[in-house]
Formats: structure tokens, C-alpha cells, sequence
């Protein structure tokens, strides 16, 4: 049946509607930065408590070895981001590097349109990285992210799943990462299950009477009671361990890793992340040892403060990958490769590194003195290479008791005098140097006096 359109002129007219109001976005005020208190509350609001921070202060600006929060309270810096301004805070030169790049580009995907700072700041590592062989290096953005394609690229050209860790050994938060962590609290507490083919093999320690011997021998039980070694991909290891104490892999022990991997077919990979990029006197920490690893794992320190992390290795092994297999959206940004050049720059052409030995030795000097002055029988060990350095508290010589509150307190105390401090080691016991390497004497001893102040007031506060 045949419909008929109805036309406007049919409809009834309807009647004017009043003039609606336009809504009004409500944009809550931006708060006030009022000082420490109001910034500290709005965090907790905000940040998951998982997020810890160490000092309950929020900076404002910061240069070289020097912080200043935004009450206007200066700091002298002996943490240094966790390990990542061996340049200092804002170096001119990695600075004015990063700016300059930022006046170009800042991203446009290495695996979408590629571009020099990249190639170039792979060139410089594959040439500053030990050993006499080509090399390539992959860039990424953090540190776990450098560990994860490190075990990826090692499966890849062994063929083979299992890795090999250590007791102590500190290598990222993420899933893979944290199975390789030797350190349960607060890591690793209440998230497994972990990725499977991950085995743990005993660290050298005075603390726990492990010889490299004993080490040695637990790492050949291993092999015969979990890790088939023909299935074993890769044995990761810190030439110094960072969470777990700034303690150093004795030589011998490196030796003898590499003579095993070689043995089985085993890729050696040296976790550089926190121990690299001049820190201990020389770029990496495994060349004190002479032992050249097959990957090396960098981050932190490499870029001055921008966030950027790689892998190291050779070349035939680092091109086990099919094309696409490796990479990530931000990896290799070309602002932060600008800032690692200026930074390996100047580590190499400003005298960093003989400045990290010439500092590891006055502090060990100072320490055994403060030690010595104000806390007898509790200074149990000064340990570390170059400049990365740790101070081991007990609560006294005969147990040798680990007093990890001894060492919070003395992180407490030095800043509310003007210094931060961080601790470290598998019962919180330890305390670690990670000063700027460009941070002048004077500030060195500055700092120097506000710890010493700072333990005697943590003592004080013990009653002993």
C-alpha cells in the first residue's frame, strides 16, 4: 500500500524552548606545592604505598652533588638516584646535549623511522664494552626491560631455556626479572608463581662462611640435581651485587664462571646496571676482574639522569633475533641517546674514572676512622670497588648481628642534618656510596661530617 511522506507544513508547530544555559566544565583548582607535608599527603592519595620513596622530602631543584627540596632545604646527595649521576646532577654538557636534540625530534619509534643518536651511541658502547670481538648493542628504557632482552636474545642463540642466578643478585621488579632476584623482601613477597628454568646457585660470603670454593660447588650440585647444563642458556651475575650489598664477585669466582660457561656452551652475562658507566674506577665492573662476559646489561649511570638501558654482546649472538624481536615503542629515545653520549663523554674526557678510585680510597680511609671514633665494634665491614662502596653495621663483633635499624636511623638522622643516604644489603644492614663522581672535595667532606654526626646520633638514640 502506497504511503504518503508526511510534509513539515502537516505537523503541528511546537512550541520555542527557553534558551538553554551552556554547562560549565568544574576544573577542580590545582593545589597549592606548599611544602613537604601537603606534597606528602597528596602522594599517598595519588601513588600506590608499593611505590616506596626513601626520604619523605620532594625536590625542587637539584646540581651536581646538591639537592634543595621545595622548602628550600639543601641536601648533599650520597645516593645519586640510585646509582644514575655518576655525572652529577644535570651535567652542562649532558644537558646542553639533550636540549639541542629536543630542538630536532624527541620520538619517532627507532623500528618506524631510525635515526643517528641511536647508531651512534650503539657505536660507543659496542667500542667501550670489553672485549676483542664485533659487537652490537640493542637499546631499550630500563633496566628489567635490558635483563628481560638479555635472557630473550640468550635463549635465542643457545637454543636453550634455563638461567642461572645468584643469591643476592638484583636484577628488576618485573615477572622474568624478579625470578632471577635473589631477594624476597620486599621484591618478591606474595607475587609468584615465577617463570619456570630459573635456578639460583650459592654467592661467595664472609657474613654466611661461603668460600668461592663452597660457591663453586654449589653451582656443580646445581648442575647435577636441577640445571641440566646442555639446557642452560645463560649465567647472569653483578661483577658487584647492588641490592644485596655492593659486594664484590671475587675475581677468582669470575674467572672460574667463565671457564665453566665455556665448558658447557653457557652465554656469561655481567649485570652492569648499577655497577657500570664508571662507578667502580673503571667503565664496567667485570674488567677489574679481566674476564670479558658475552652480554653485558647497562643502564642507569649511562645517560646522566635520562632514563635509557641496553644490552651488549656479540654480534652473532645478539643477531639470534629474527627481525621484530627485538625492540619496544620507546626504546633507544633520541633525547636520552644524546644525553648518554655527553655522559660517556664525559666519564671518558673529565678524569671520572681515577676520580671514582681516588674517592673509594678516602672513603675507606674516613670510614675506618669515623668508625673507629664513634661507633666501635659496630662498623663491621668496609667494602666495595672504586667508588661504590658499602659500610656493614652489626650490633657487635662477637655475633656480628646484622642491625639493620641501626642503619635506618642513620639514614634518618643524616637527613635531617642535610644528607641522603640509602641503605642496602639482604638484611638492610649495609649503607652505600653513590655520591657523584664530579662532587668536589669539599662537598665530599661535608658529607663526610654530617654521617659521622648523623651515626653518633643513631647510636645515641640506642642507648649503647
Amino acid at each position: 500500500m502506497a504511503t504518503t511522506a508526511k510534509t513539515t507544513a502537516s505537523k503541528k508547530p511546537r512550541k520555542a524552548r527557553a534558551a538553554r544555559k551552556p554547562k560549565i566544565a568544574v576544573v577542580p583548582d590545582t593545589p597549592e606545592v606548599t611544602g613537604n607535608a601537603a606534597l606528602l599527603a597528596r602522594r599517598e592519595a595519588a601513588v600506590p604505598r608499593g611505590v616506596a620513596s626513601a626520604a619523605p622530602v620532594f625536590a625542587d631543584r637539584a646540581e651536581n652533588a646538591e639537592l634543595w627540596d621545595v622548602e628550600g632545604n639543601r641536601y648533599i646527595d650520597f645516593a645519586g638516584g640510585i646509582a644514575v649521576l655518576n655525572t652529577g646532577h644535570r651535567h652542562p654538557a649532558v644537558i646542553a646535549a639533550a636540549k639541542a636534540q629536543e630542538d630536532k625530534y624527541t620520538h619517532t619509534s627507532f623500528q618506524v623511522v631510525p635515526y643517528e643518536p641511536y647508531v651512534a651511541l650503539a657505536e660507543k658502547l659496542n667500542a667501550i664494552a670489553p672485549g676483542e670481538f664485533a659487537k652490537k648493542s640493542l637499546l631499550v628504557t630500563t633496566g628489567a626491560e635490558a635483563v628481560e632482552n638479555a635472557v630473550k636474545i640468550a635463549r635465542a642463540a643457545t637454543g636453550r631455556p634455563g638461567i642461572i642466578a645468584f643469591t643476592g643478585g638484583y636484577h628488576g621488579r618485573t615477572l622474568l626479572t624478579l625470578g632471577m632476584t635473589g631477594k624476597i623482601s620486599p621484591y618478591k613477597k606474595n607475587v609468584g608463581p615465577f617463570p619456570a628454568d630459573i635456578f639460583r646457585a650459592p654467592f661467595p660470603s664472609v657474613r654466611d662462611g661461603i668460600t668461592v670454593e663452597d660457591a663453586l660447588t654449589g653451582l656443580k650440585n646445581l648442575f647435577l640435581t636441577d640445571a641440566q647444563p646442555d639446557r642452560v642458556a645463560a649465567i647472569i651475575i653483578e661483577p658487584v651485587l647492588g641490592e644485596g650489598g655492593y659486594t664484590p664477585v671475587p675475581f677468582e669466582m669470575m674467572t672460574a664462571l667463565r671457564e665453566i660457561c665455556d665448558t658447557h656452551g653457557i652465554l656469561l652475562i655481567a649485570d652492569e646496571i648499577q655497577a657500570g658507566f664508571g662507578r667502580t674506577g673503571t667503565m664496567f665492573a667485570i674488567e677489574h676482574s679481566g674476564v670479558v662476559p658475552d652480554l653485558i646489561t647497562v643502564a642507569k649511570s649511562m645517560a646522566g639522569g635520562y632514563p635509557i638501558a641496553g644490552v651488549i654482546g656479540r654480534a652473532d649472538v645478539m643477531d639470534a633475533m629474527e627481525p621484530g624481536g627485538l625492540g619496544g615503542t620507546y626504546g633507544g629515545n633520541p633525547v636520552a641517546c644524546a644525553a648518554a653520549l655527553a655522559a660517556i663523554d664525559a666519564l671518558e674526557n673529565e678524569g671520572l674514572l681515577d676520580r671514582s678510585l681516588e674517592l673509594g680510597a678516602h672513603f675507606r680511609t674516613r670510614f675506618a676512622e669515623i668508625g673507629a671514633r664513634t661507633a666501635p665494634w659496630r662498623m663491621w665491614d668496609i667494602r666495595g670497588l672504586g667508588a661504590m662502596l658499602a659500610v656493614e653495621f652489626v650490633t657487635d663483633f662477637e655475633t656480628a648481628a646484622p642491625d639493620g635499624a641501626l642503619v635506618r636511623s642513620i639514614c634518618a638522622h643524616a637527613l635531617k642534618r642535610g644528607l641522603i643516604l640509602l641503605g642496602c644489603g639482604m638484611h638492610g644492614n649495609a649503607l652505600r656510596i653513590m655520591v657523584p663522581l664530579t662532587a668536589s672535595d669539599e662537598i665530599i667532606e661535608e658529607g663526610l661530617g654530617i654521617f659521622e654526626a648523623a651515626l653518633a646520633d643513631a647510636v645515641a638514640e640506642q642507648g649503647v
